[in-house]
């Protein structure tokens, strides 16, 4: 029997598409207050890719994030994402904060 080492690997895998679709949609013009505020503050490139990074710490490869995104640009289900120039202007910025090297941190000694 062979362990399975990434037992949600499916679960971060949807999770990930759920991420990007929220940060690509936006927020709506008549979202209450408390949804602009959810919004400022948990859906930004930079939140956005730190939870995209740690489902790739729990098995998600980088590989499967691309496809990810290659899915929301062409297929059909995403199309309403896909009419709005905003949305892809987003969905651009947060491929280039994925696909960005990482800094290694050096030590001094």
């Amino acid at each position: 029997m062979k362990p399975n080492n990434f037992a949600m690997k499916d679960w971060h895998l949807e999770h990930v598409e759920k991420v990007i679709v929220r940060f690509v949609r936006g927020i709506s013009p008549d979202a209450s207050s408390f949804e602009k505020r959810n919004y400022k503050k948990y859906s930004t490139v930079s939140s956005c890719a730190k939870q995209i990074e740690y489902d790739i710490k729990h098995g998600v490869t980088m590989d499967e994030v691309l496809n990810v995104v290659h899915r929301i640009r062409h297929e059909k289900q995403f199309k309403d994402l896909q009419k709005n120039p905003e949305s892809l202007q987003r969905l651009d910025e947060l491929e280039r904060q994925i696909s960005a090297p990482k800094k290694v941190a050096t030590t001094w000694y």
